[in-house]
């Protein structure tokens, strides 16, 4: 596969002091939030194998579909910037919310500075859709003579982001191998089934947690699994994954996608209060809510080794001010 080199690794892998005496396990948070440029975060670690194909190729321009708070579409238009690419980046509205800030700041006006050509999608819960639109923009720019190529959303593609997190796995067991459980985010499913992927391809046993941040369990299990079956035609230790090495959990999912639920926001103030570090509310933050939940039910025994993979989210933080700020005088 063709990489074009975003992240400078291997990221920080911490033992958090304090977090690992109130929880009685040895809790590691890997820093990806650090990955890449403007505020980095996971999908750095998927750019770079979707820009090494975009460059192979000869590619002018990007098109990339997501949120309107999108953390991949920020990146994109990022390294789009690098590499000499135009960019378009389209938003789907995902969530019900009327704030101004949700419309204008964190992730959105990053895209403003950036530069990047911004289209809107209507519809939230319609990767198909969204897939299609882009595919149609593509289609126009190659009439105009321009060579782009899409960074597709939906299932039905070669998963080549989820190779970025078989890379990250190994990263992390090079670094220490003794980890129990990893737990990381699950949401489009690229990180969650590439890291498990990883992990299993290696030959290790620790148990791999992915935390719902978009979709209930009931869905996510079965997308993830799919996932993988798919990432096993372009990585073999992809075959090594079993049907019980998918696990997913939706505690901190509700209300909804985008939506600050009090899990997550226990879980934003434990990790800023005892540790200075910040999770964002739509992802990091439900997934690190993860980790007291399947304590307090005994799955994560106390003196558990437990990776947390922070996959950044920090510019979306700006974007739900007004709620945070309501939620915080609250409590």
């Amino acid at each position: 596969m063709d990489v074009y080199p975003i992240v400078t690794s291997p990221t920080p892998l911490q033992r958090l002091d304090r977090m690992s005496d109130h929880f009685g396990l040895e809790v590691f948070i890997k820093r990806d939030d650090l990955a890449g440029p403007s505020l980095g975060g996971n999908k750095s670690r998927q750019l770079q194998y979707y820009f090494g194909d975009a460059l192979a190729q000869g590619a002018d321009t990007i098109l990339i579909t997501g949120a309107v708070q999108s953390n991949f579409v920020r990146l994109a238009a990022a390294v789009a910037n690098r590499v000499g690419m135009a960019c378009i980046v389209q938003l789907e509205k995902r969530v019900a919310t009327k704030s101004p800030f949700y419309a204008t700041s964190g992730n959105v006006l990053l895209n403003h500075i950036l530069g990047a050509e911004i289209m809107t999608y209507p519809e939230g819960e319609d990767e198909a859709g969204a897939d299609r639109s882009l595919t149609a923009r593509a289609e126009a720019l190659r009439a105009e003579g321009r060579t782009p190529y899409v960074i597709p959303l939906g299932e039905g593609h070669p998963p080549l982001g989820a190779l970025g997190y078989v890379d990250a796995a190994r990263e992390i067991l090079e670094e220490r191998d003794d980890f129990d459980a990893f737990v990381v985010g699950s949401g489009s499913g690229a990180t969650h089934a590439g890291l498990v992927a990883g992990v299993r391809g290696v030959g290790h046993s620790a148990a791999v947690y992915g935390s719902c941040v978009r979709r209930p369990a009931e869905a996510q299990g079965p997308r993830i699994a799919r996932i993988v079956a798919r990432l096993a035609e372009l990585y073999d230790g992809a075959a090594q994954v079993e049907a019980e090495d998918i696990r997913v959990w939706d505690g901190a999912l509700a209300p909804g996608y985008g939506e600050v639920g009090p899990k997550a926001l226990a879980a934003m103030t434990l990790m800023a209060r005892l540790e200075g570090l910040i999770v964002d509310p739509v992802y990091t933050a439900k997934s690190f809510a993860a980790i007291p939940a399947l304590v307090e039910d005994g799955t994560l025994p106390k003196g558990s080794r437990v990776c947390f993979v922070h996959t950044g989210g920090l510019a979306g933080v700006f974007a739900y001010e007004d709620t945070l700020s309501e939620l915080l005088c609250a409590s």
